[in-house]
């Protein structure tokens, strides 16, 4: 009888421990979701929309830009929690798409040498591409699925310090940069208060886009809907060991 009590307990342990494991490295995205695509407006953003629209596995996706029903405009930061409010009643959703971000606008071209840097762009790129990502995570992590969700935020490959071997693009580059150090941070205090949750920085690569336009987009880059659906077929088989990643289209791992 003594044997037999003591032989259930290491048993019971390694269950545990099997279960852990199954769960560790299981897929997040369930076989039915619910989706919002935060920046639907714009080309990348709106073609996440429509793939996600299309496929029978999602039973609702909800897209916001800054003229939807409910506004999100990263030049206004109250709208993001008060947009994060307004959709607390269609929670929770099991993934979350963030698609907006700006490389140059119509006062700014990204910088070839330090004497084009100037003080606005850089403060504008860092409210657009960090600050206002940084705080529709904090808003809307709350809509979340506790039981499995993912939210994606888009970064880009030229935000990493490891990788940067050209220079140049000073405000965009430390912009990226600094987003993928908040979605780091944010991603480990989930790991604690939701632990089946993943945060992920996301590159999409070069996609035909008005963002893309000056720099030969149209030559180099790919169609949206491309660049949607491999950024999906990398996200369906995201599990929670990938939280706080910084990953490409092609599912390679970025460093930071």
């Amino acid at each position: 009888m003594t044997s037999g009590v003591v032989c259930s307990e290491p048993t019971l342990v390694l269950s545990k421990i099997d279960t852990i494991t199954q769960n560790f490295f299981m897929k997040l995205l369930p076989n039915s979701f619910r989706a919002l695509v935060i920046g639907s407006s714009g080309t990348i953003g709106a073609a996440f929309f429509d793939l996600l629209k299309n496929n029978p596995l999602c039973s609702e996706v909800i897209g916001i830009h800054r003229h939807s029903e409910f506004p999100i405009d990263y030049q206004d930061f109250q709208t993001i929690e008060s947009c994060a409010n307004a959709l607390t009643a269609r929670a929770p959703f099991q993934l979350i798409i963030n698609a907006v971000g700006v490389l140059h606008t119509s006062k700014w071209m990204p910088e070839k040498k330090l004497d084009d840097l100037h003080a606005d762009q850089l403060m504008e790129l860092m409210r657009i591409n960090a600050i206002g990502p940084a705080l529709t995570i904090r808003y809307f992590s709350k809509l979340l699925d506790p039981h499995n969700s993912i939210m994606v935020t888009l970064s880009a490959k030229v935000g990493s310090i490891e990788d940067n071997r050209l220079g140049g693009w000073y405000s965009y580059r430390s912009s990226k940069a600094a987003l993928n150090m908040l979605i780091k941070t944010a991603s480990i205090e989930l790991t604690r208060t939701k632990p089946n949750t993943a945060l992920i920085a996301m590159h999409p690569g070069t996609v035909n886009s008005r963002l893309s336009k000056p720099f030969r987009g149209e030559q180099i880059g790919r169609p949206a809907n491309q660049a949607a659906t491999e950024m999906f077929e990398v996200i369906k088989n995201l599990e929670r060991k990938d939280s706080g990643n910084f990953i490409s289209y092609s599912g390679e791992r970025l460093p930071w």
